[in-house]
């Protein structure tokens, strides 16, 4: 069975700069029309990204040297605003697959745990010091260790803050529910056989 624990992300990063990024902001709710989340990538801070006329605002999203990161940084209370989980869903497909921010909104880090994105606070200038570096050399890997507690970068290793429960969920893979119960297969099945209206099946 393949590892679906998040004790470790590492990848280039792509910084994000603003307090109070809401869920709308994200993902704009004209594009939640559908009844799957596939193709929200496309679409994630469309309204940053681009004007009214379709020309490019040089949104972080849209830089070449950020293409393919991995890890997201931003800072004070990412993700506020509504509940709508198509904002992590968004920025997962988009190929997100850790942030680090000075703060979360609770429905979104709620998401996150449920999605499996380890989402991770520092202080203001830590995260400061991070986007600093990743701008000045995007190239870099940046570690979001989840086990250790601690973000490794070119600039150094500096210690983050993981809610236990989540760093716990994250750990040892319980967010994922379905690899939970295909893990639990055979103690199931072992259950299923003693009803006498399922044995037999």
């Amino acid at each position: 069975m393949a590892d679906t624990t998040r004790k470790q992300v590492t990848g280039r990063a792509v910084p994000v700069p603003g307090n109070e990024i809401d869920t709308d902001r994200i993902i704009p709710a004209r594009f939640m029309k559908g009844i799957t989340f596939e193709g929200l990538e496309k679409h994630v801070f469309e309204d940053e990204r681009v004007d009214e006329q379709g020309h490019s605002k040089n949104h972080p999203f849209d830089d070449p040297k950020y293409q393919g990161a991995a890890v997201l940084l931003v800072n004070k209370n990412f993700g506020c605003g509504s509940s709508r989980e198509h904002a992590p869903q968004a920025l997962m497909r988009w190929g997100v697959k850790a942030i680090i921010g000075e703060s979360f909104a609770e429905i979104f880090f709620g998401n996150c745990i449920t999605l499996g994105i380890p989402a991770v606070t520092v202080g203001e200038e830590v995260i400061k010091q991070l986007m600093t570096s990743v701008m000045d050399n995007p190239t870099q890997d940046v570690t979001v260790d989840v086990e250790r507690s601690e973000i490794r970068y070119s600039g150094g290793v500096v210690p983050c803050s993981i809610h236990p429960g989540a760093r716990k969920q994250w750990t040892e893979g319980s967010w994922d529910g379905t690899s939970i119960l295909l893990s639990a297969k055979d103690d199931i099945r072992a259950t299923a056989q003693r009803i006498p209206y399922v044995a037999g099946f």
